[in-house]
């Protein structure tokens, strides 16, 4: 048997056919400005995960380039200072918070119960991970005001983008602007209030139980604009 003939077997099934591409055409190129994009996407959702674990003291910019398996230089090409990655990170984090809650106001148009949308877009923000990673931020800051008045700005673009969708639920459900106004405060200031309380007692069922009661007050002092059914099944009291 010639000694030739299994390399030549191994040969040629070591040449996999190529793949066609579709229609016959090259797969099209990503554009410098889309490599760009998401090199930065991998280095904010890297700095969030420092941050969630380590706060803003802790963060160190070679973790970062760890976590999202870069180079120290192409973390440095972007964000050329701790500040400019925290101020990214905190934007990132801010937006994806502004599109969840527009959303959630969108489907919640025909919903009876809007108060209880609102409470749970809140609770999932201000009882969430990111929101203290955006306090420490804000706390961060108090050393450096051109640290704050970033992540302030950037706060105030997203919470009151989200505010202004609830609000627009709360009028399409009959209740006057002023009324709404009023009401959403008053929904989000409490939320906001146990978000600090869970920072020593984190009582979900007794959170719920709170918030179950406030549905029903604001039900009960809407009822002339609107019937709003809250859903307050199973709660405890």
């Amino acid at each position: 048997m010639s000694t030739t003939e299994p390399v030549i077997a191994r040969a040629g099934r070591s040449r996999a056919p190529a793949k066609p591409t579709i229609a016959g055409k090259p797969p099209r190129r990503r554009t410098q400005a889309e490599r760009s994009d998401e090199m930065q996407q991998r280095l904010v959702e890297a700095a969030a995960t420092v941050l969630r674990k380590k706060g803003y003291a802790g963060l160190r910019t070679d973790e970062v380039a760890r976590a999202a398996k870069v180079s120290r230089g192409a973390l440095q090409h972007h964000y050329p200072s701790k500040d400019s990655l925290v101020v990214a990170t905190a934007e990132h984090l801010l937006r994806a918070s502004l599109t969840r809650g527009q959303n959630r106001a969108a489907s919640a148009v025909a919903a009876a119960d809007p108060i209880d949308a609102i409470i749970a877009d809140g609770m999932e923000f201000f009882l969430g991970p990111d929101f203290g990673v955006v306090l420490d931020l804000v706390l961060a800051g108090s050393k450096s005001r051109g640290l704050r008045d970033q992540i302030y700005a950037h706060a105030r673009e997203s919470r009151l983008g989200v505010e202004e969708a609830w609000l627009g639920l709360l009028v399409e459900h009959g209740v006057p602007r002023a009324k709404a106004e009023k009401v959403l405060w008053l929904t989000i200031s409490l939320i906001r209030g146990l978000a600090v309380r869970a920072l020593w007692q984190r009582d979900e069922a007794l959170f719920k139980s709170l918030l179950d009661e406030w549905k029903l007050i604001v039900a009960e002092h809407l009822r002339a604009y609107t019937h709003i059914t809250p859903k307050t099944k199973g709660a405890p009291r």
